[in-house]
């Protein structure tokens, strides 16, 4: 019992430090651009709905893919131990070759292109 209430004292501690620092850490005196309404780049007098280009969205989805990708290979090398790795290079083998299918076919279509 004794042991959880030291763990739990240097927890609220450190914690405690943590936000007294975070509190005090920050420049106290912030310039223009911090005290603008929006620091993304985008005039805030202007339109509010400027179109987006959709190769942002075909950008964000081919990363989204292959990060799924990365997601899925991650237990890789853990398949040498299985009964049949051989199988599981098989099919990690297959879901590379789709993506790279997939990635050359949207080269080859221009859908990689940023410029219009």
């Amino acid at each position: 019992m004794n042991l959880i209430m030291f763990i739990i004292a240097l927890t609220a501690l450190i914690s405690l430090i943590l936000a007294i620092i975070a509190f005090w850490l920050p420049s106290l005196k912030p310039d223009n651009e911090k005290l603008s309404p929006f620091e993304c780049g985008f005039d805030p007098l202007g339109n509010a709905r400027l179109p987006f280009s959709i190769r942002f969205f075909l950008v964000a989805i081919l990363f989204l893919l292959f990060d799924l990708e990365i997601a899925l290979l991650l237990p890789l090398p853990w398949a040498d131990q299985l009964n049949n790795p051989t199988l599981t290079i098989l099919w990690t083998t297959i879901i590379i070759l789709l993506t790279l299918i997939g990635l050359i076919y949207e080269w080859l279509q221009g859908g990689l292109e940023w410029a219009e």
